[in-house]
């Protein structure tokens, strides 16, 4: 074996350069993180040909001393930490100092810079093949410059993974896109090959933001985006949801921000995928700009070369936080809000004939019910599914569901809506197509609903209010099943018994590598129990919380949903289609079936008249 010796600086900072520098995005990001931390509020980003031949930087902020300009290339030299303690809470993008020093290893790199208290600037210049600075004055206003050229000159071999000068730009514009997003308050403006490509000014109210997004990630994202704010036990999370009609074939819109920084978390990626699941169809990607916010103390960004990863010293806490957000601010989502960009508070002019009369949201719960019911209806099974076990609802179809009235009282004529009466956001049932859709005119146009999508999900948010309201029931196994472990999940199951027990399990362990079901939710008693608990135990070991049982009962419940839903082909009354509406707009997720596809849709009065050429 050959003797042990020390790297030459010159080769220490190449091997360095291969975990920083991987290509010419990778100097633009660590670049404006530098600037980003220097109390930049303006960026000017400029690239020839890809960012191989030059990448230029130019920044507002404070500056750097002629005397620390020299230190500033020098490997492991920063003005971000001083103590180790400092590492507990780090509040900047950067702080490792190696940028600088990698970059300059593997380029032509000029820095020059000027600071407040300054008279004049100064510039300092260093090449791959010799790592010696050499100063110089230099005229330049307050602020830091940073130019790379010739990237990997002296390193052909990496050079020639380098891609073509398309996609080399496209990712370079990648991380100012995804660092435009992250700072709302600094200007970014970008060029390439001496082209003006972006220029997104500093924004400030939500709205200026909101723009910003809107060009940083499509015009569509922000019209089928959800704004949210929460706040709870020192986490705040706060930015944009798509809408789940709004997903994507591949996860490419999904920007999340901890304090300020990008990253690509497992643990967020998973709360945010179970937040989703009920209502995002198979196989796609939900969208989202979020900026979460917490103590830096809490989060330990030092785990990760590119500090892409994050690590959190309370996930469990985080990922529940995450999901509950995001689940509670999908659900709250009505029809009304989807349509809030038009006008709320139109009228209806002239009655229609043959239209029922509008109801407010819930209104077909008990004797209010009772004007929608055609004459001659039997009564039904009942609407509701609660006491007792959970059953299906009768595959009658809406008719059976809604027909609650009297015989006396159902043949009472039905209401019109009144002249000046306001609309109801999915307004007023005018027709059924093929037995399948169902055609209502509101404020804006033409409302088309699959009515049995729409009252798929209807069916199944009450099978699970009705089964919340009763909790969870369980029942003992006749015969108890023995499943083999490793020692690391009985000792956590043995650890967690009372949490295993509100999830509706009774577990024993039987061994050291062995346990004993000897209980399990009711509704999972044709499930594969075994399998399920070791799912269970996986999340719980890795995320510190799972939702696999839930997820079981829902798969159950939303096959009983969709077996007791009104088929195709089922004639139903204009009646009874104006209480679906109205339902839709009073039930959570009501957008989308359970399988993810959309309930409803609106073709405007705008789009109809472009449709028939009118008034070109």
């Amino acid at each position: 074996m050959a003797k042990i010796q020390l790297l030459s600086p010159r080769l220490a900072n190449q091997i360095a350069a291969g975990e920083v520098v991987e290509r010419p995005a990778s100097v633009i990001k660590e670049v404006l993180e530098n600037s980003l931390d220097a109390g930049a509020t303006r960026l000017d980003v400029e690239v020839e040909q890809g960012g191989t031949k030059l990448m230029r930087v130019r920044d507002n902020g404070g500056g750097i001393d002629k005397d620390d300009l020299p230190l500033a290339l020098s490997r492991h030299a920063t003005s971000k930490i001083y103590h180790l303690d400092d590492l507990e809470a780090v509040g900047t993008l950067g702080f490792r100092g190696e940028a600088l020093a990698s970059i300059s290893s593997v380029s032509r790199l000029t820095l020059t810079s000027n600071t407040e208290e300054s008279s004049n600037g100064w510039c300092a210049r260093t090449e791959g093949r010799d790592m010696e600075a050499e100063l110089m004055p230099a005229a330049h206003p307050k602020g830091t410059t940073v130019e790379v050229r010739d990237l990997f000159f002296n390193t052909p071999a990496r050079r020639k993974f380098l891609r073509t000068e398309k996609t080399e730009y496209n990712r370079i514009e990648e991380v100012v896109r995804r660092l435009a997003l992250s700072r709302f308050d600094v200007t970014f403006n970008l060029r390439h090959n001496g082209r003006a490509i972006h220029n997104w000014r500093a924004a400030q109210s939500q709205a200026e933001q909101e723009r910003r997004v809107a060009q940083v990630c499509g015009p569509s994202f922000m019209e089928n985006a959800l704004h949210l704010d929460i706040e709870r036990s020192g986490l705040r999370l706060w930015g944009w949801v798509a809408l789940p009609a709004f997903s994507r074939s591949q996860a490419d819109l999904q920007h999340f921000f901890v304090n300020g920084r990008a990253i690509r978390d497992k643990l967020v990626s998973h709360a945010v995928r179970q937040a989703y699941q009920d209502v995002l169809f198979h196989g796609r990607h939900p969208a989202f700009v979020l900026y979460l916010e917490l103590d830096p103390a809490s989060v330990d960004v030092n785990v990760h070369p590119t500090k892409h990863e994050v690590r959190f010293r309370d996930s469990r806490m985080v990922h529940d936080f995450l999901f509950r957000s995001l689940h509670q601010a999908l659900a709250d989502v009505r029809p009304q809000d989807r349509l809030s960009g038009s006008e709320p508070s139109a009228v209806l002019s002239q009655p229609q004939a043959g239209v029922s009369g509008g109801a407010s949201a819930g209104e077909f719960q008990g004797q209010e019910a009772m004007r929608f019911q055609p004459q001659g209806a039997s009564r039904p099974m009942g609407t509701g599914y609660g006491g007792g076990s959970v059953a299906a609802p009768s595959m009658d179809g809406y008719r059976s569901l809604y027909s609650v009235a009297e015989p006396a009282v159902a043949a009472a004529p039905m209401g019109l809506p009144q002249e000046n009466e306001e609309i109801p956001p999915l307004g007023y049932a005018i027709a059924q197509l093929k037995g399948i859709y169902i055609l209502a005119e509101n404020a804006q146009g033409l409302i088309l609903v699959d009515m049995h999508a729409a009252h798929e999900r209807i069916t199944y948010e009450r099978l699970k209010q009705a089964t919340d309201s009763q909790q969870l029931q369980t029942q003992p196994l006749l015969v108890p099943e023995t499943m083999a472990v490793s020692q690391k999940e009985a000792d956590y199951a043995e650890e967690n018994r009372a949490l295993f027990q509100q999830l509706g399990f009774d577990l024993q362990r039987a061994g050291p590598e062995s346990l004993i079901i000897r209980q399990i939710p009711v509704l999972l008693n044709r499930a594969n129990v075994e399998q399920l608990v070791r799912d269970v135990l996986a999340d719980l070991l890795q995320h510190g919380s799972t939702r696999r049982l839930q997820e079981h009962m829902n798969t159950i419940l939303a096959t009983m949903a969709c077996h007791g839903s009104v088929r195709a082909n089922r004639r139903l009354s204009i009646a009874e289609m104006n209480a679906l509406l109205r339902d839709m707009e009073a039930t959570e997720r009501s957008g989308q079936c359970n399988h993810g596809r959309p309930t409803w849709t609106l073709m405007s009065m705008t789009e109809l008249d472009k449709l028939f050429l009118r008034g070109q």
